[in-house]
């Protein structure tokens, strides 16, 4: 390695061990601080350094020589009477050395990423055990099968086309499953942590990540009950419609990166009509209002497989109508399976687009059509589970971004 190559992995190393030791010595640890953390992490680059010319038992000694430190410092702690019995401190220190191997012999990247995260967990440590003691079975159980989810279900699964038009892939509609289910538990554990404290606007974009749709149905009984609570549910209702969207370009930047630039012009018009729109309506003595639903835990099996089926469906369904019916097919599709989801038929049509069998011109207008019809389906329900006055306020807005979108569809280039 050059002699400023060396030079730059020594530094790299020494800042990253007094970036993890400055969090320990102002915890006051006893076993490891500041110079400490310092030391072993360059004592990791030297020994990285050394095994390119002495042979890698070098590092595997150093390795050796670090656990038994710790072990000898805990011995004496443990005489003295004041030991932690936390390993904490320990595995820091013993990973920060293998931090020094890496950014001589790996990625310097990795390496970086990794010493900076173990700083920020070490500093995070009661706000993670104040956080973990807030969760409920519910919560961990939602978690958990998120990983079933995505660890363990998708990599078995085979990566191959089958059936009618050849565009159902196990492996691919599982991942759309993953990133479906992905985006939902990130809402839901934003909504388990801010959702009680949420005011207005926050509660609206809670509600959008998790699903607008819930929202919908959740503020329109309130009001139904409640109807002075109604301009509070016709603001987080639209918002939470509005961070649909976003959704969307979320979901074709991960399946689609090239059709976004596409998609980005036309979905970009329909969030801004919606945030004027909720700007408009939005007054500075509006309540804060707690979200009211309960979307459940996120990462069911039996969701998830609903989900896998709608998508393969509506993949079937839209091959189908782009081989057998044209353009109106493709559309009369987009509306019919946009009325109770949209991120099945954005994530289908953005495939499409991705393999070449839809246009990204008619890509982009499905998607923009299917959340119209969504928008309406949601005022469907705003008709039939609220009050007169939600429906009618949420009615003129919706109103606005049909026209909008109509604009957007005829004239946008």
């Amino acid at each position: 390695m050059p002699l400023d190559e060396t030079f730059l992995s020594l530094l790299i190393a020494l800042g990253l061990g007094l970036l993890v030791g400055l969090q320990k010595e102002r915890s006051k640890s006893l076993l490891a601080g500041l110079k400490t953390f310092a030391l072993v992490t360059v004592f990791g680059a030297l020994a990285a350094t050394l095994a390119t010319a002495l042979g890698a038992w070098i590092v595997v000694g150093g390795l050796i020589a670090v656990t038994a430190l710790m072990v000898t410092g805990n011995y004496v702690l443990v005489k003295e009477g004041s030991t932690d019995p936390g390993q904490t401190t320990e595995v820091a220190v013993i990973l920060m050395y293998l931090v020094g191997v890496l950014t001589v012999l790996g990625p310097r990247e990795v390496a970086i990423v990794v010493g900076a995260t173990t700083a920020v967990l070490l500093h995070l440590r009661e706000e993670l055990k104040s956080f973990v003691a807030r969760l409920s079975d519910k919560d961990v159980r939602a978690f958990m099968q998120f990983v079933l989810i995505s660890l363990v279900v998708l990599p078995v699964l085979p990566d191959r086309t089958y059936g009618p038009f050849q565009v159902l892939n196990p492996r691919e509609i599982w991942l759309m499953v993953v990133l479906i289910v992905g985006i939902n538990v990130a809402g839901y554990a934003a909504l388990r942590l801010f959702g009680a404290r949420a005011g207005t606007a926050l509660a609206g974009v809670l509600g959008g990540i998790v699903s607008s749709t819930a929202t919908t149905v959740g503020y329109a009984r309130i009001t139904k009950a409640a109807p002075e609570r109604t301009h509070v549910a016709v603001i987080v209702v639209w918002i939470a419609s509005g961070v649909v969207f976003v959704r969307i370009l979320v979901e074709v930047s991960a399946v689609a990166p090239a059709f976004v630039g596409r998609v980005a012009g036309p979905i970009g018009v329909m969030l801004a009509i919606f945030l004027v729109l909720a700007f408009i309506v939005f007054r500075s003595g509006t309540r804060p209002g707690k979200t009211p639903l309960d979307p459940g835990n996120p990462s069911e099996l039996k969701p998830a497989l609903f989900f896998a089926a709608m998508y393969a469906a509506v993949l079937l369904a839209v091959s189908g109508a782009e081989r057998y019916l044209g353009g109106a097919g493709l559309y009369g599709a987009a509306a019919l399976s946009g009325l109770t989801d949209i991120d099945a038929i954005t994530l289908s049509t953005s495939q499409l687009v991705e393999v070449g069998r839809i246009d990204p011109e008619r890509g982009w207008r499905l998607i923009l059509v299917a959340s119209l019809s969504n928008l309406a389906f949601k005022l469907g329900m705003v008709a039939a589970l609220g009050s007169r006055d939600m429906f009618r306020s949420l009615g003129r807005l919706v109103a606005v971004a049909a026209v909008g979108g109509a604009a957007v569809l005829l004239f946008w280039g």
